[in-house]
């Protein structure tokens, strides 16, 4: 196990002992990635295991990206003769990829599955291998599908980091991040709860996905956000997995934080000359962010002119903004000028 390495690594900062020790935990793979890729904890995380239904997240993914959320898709009877976990599909009845998406993340249908993966490719094979072509586009090096449900298969399987990442890409996606977070859905008469147990009980739990087989074990895949920091969980054949999560997310959030840089946090005044007010506002040029351990100070080192004359023209350069931790610099930001700012027009009656 190595916590906070890559913070170390990247950043180079002397961290203070964590202020609390990592959860123990029962699973045989596991991991907390932060939104920019860095590696909290890991224990095992490139072993390579069967995954179950986390397996949909790559499903969904794949869909959301090639079909339309109001495309029609009526259920061939081989949908609905999948074994497992269903939304309860009817053959021959007609639902919108957003109707199966929904069933798909909140009830983890295999049926669903089935029907999206036949709307999008055609077949399995052909589905599967959009799947695996998309698990390499994000960086997935351990991974490989061949259905679209996580059924027991050979040649099926995935590590915690490559879900973590794959994770990462779904929420990135707006109508996946929604319906993550939905704790219930009706479809076609059908009360759909969402089996994700930490939405509602972990504070920031933004979404999640659970899977099950006896050969995987309970496998679960999450996301959290608190204070303005994202972080994403993964445990692979974990007998307490809902625990492990709360533990590992309390642990993981005490250990950073993260620095945010953009026009609404840091507003600097410049005396204005000649212009219509008495001031021009610099602001930073792109927002922009920051992973940081949590007790770290870091220093503001702004470089501005005394004063300006106007005209100022809105995105002109105005200055420099680093952000150091004693000698190293962080983060260099240029300033800009927030607004157009005008001379100011004399009336000479």
């Amino acid at each position: 196990m190595r916590a906070l390495t890559a913070i170390l690594a990247a950043l180079l900062l002397p961290l203070s002992v964590p202020s609390a020790a990592t959860p123990e935990i029962g699973a045989l793979s596991a991991i907390i990635m932060a939104e920019d890729g860095t590696v909290l904890y890991e224990r095992e995380a490139d072993r390579m295991l069967p995954m179950a239904s986390t397996t949909k997240l790559m499903t969904a993914l794949v869909a959301a990206e090639r079909l339309d959320p109001a495309q029609s898709v009526t259920v061939t009877p081989d949908c609905c003769a999948v074994e497992g976990s269903s939304m309860y599909l009817r053959p021959g009845e007609s639902y919108t990829v957003r109707e199966l998406l929904t069933g798909l993340l909140l009830a983890s249908g295999n049926d669903a599955a089935l029907a999206l993966a036949g709307a999008c490719a055609g077949d399995i094979a052909a589905f599967s291998a959009r799947m695996n072509e998309k698990a390499a586009a994000l960086g997935m090096k351990n991974t490989h599908f061949t259905n679209p449900h996580g059924l027991n298969e050979a040649g099926h399987y995935a590590t915690a980091r490559d879900l973590a990442i794959l994770m990462r890409a779904v929420m990135r996606n707006a109508l996946l991040a929604e319906l993550l977070a939905l704790p219930a859905a009706e479809i076609h008469g059908v009360f759909l709860p969402n089996h994700n147990k930490l939405l509602g009980t972990l504070p920031g739990c933004l979404g999640g996905k659970t899977g099950y087989t006896a050969v995987a074990g309970r496998c679960l895949v999450s996301c959290a956000e608190r204070d303005g920091t994202r972080l994403y969980c993964v445990t692979l054949h974990d007998p307490d997995d809902w625990n492990s999560h709360r533990g590992l997310y309390d642990w993981g959030f005490s250990q950073v934080k993260t620095l945010r840089v953009d026009a609404e946090t840091l507003r600097y005044e410049i005396p204005l000359l000649g212009g219509a007010d008495s001031c021009a506002v610099a602001v930073p040029a792109e927002e922009q962010s920051l992973l940081l351990p949590a007790d770290s100070e870091p220093e503001y080192r702004v470089q501005l002119p005394f004063y300006v004359f106007a005209p100022a023209a809105a995105g002109a350069e105005a200055g420099l903004l680093e952000i150091r931790d004693g000698a190293e610099t962080l983060l260099r930001v240029p300033l800009v000028y927030a607004e157009n700012y005008p001379v100011q027009q004399v009336n000479h009656g």
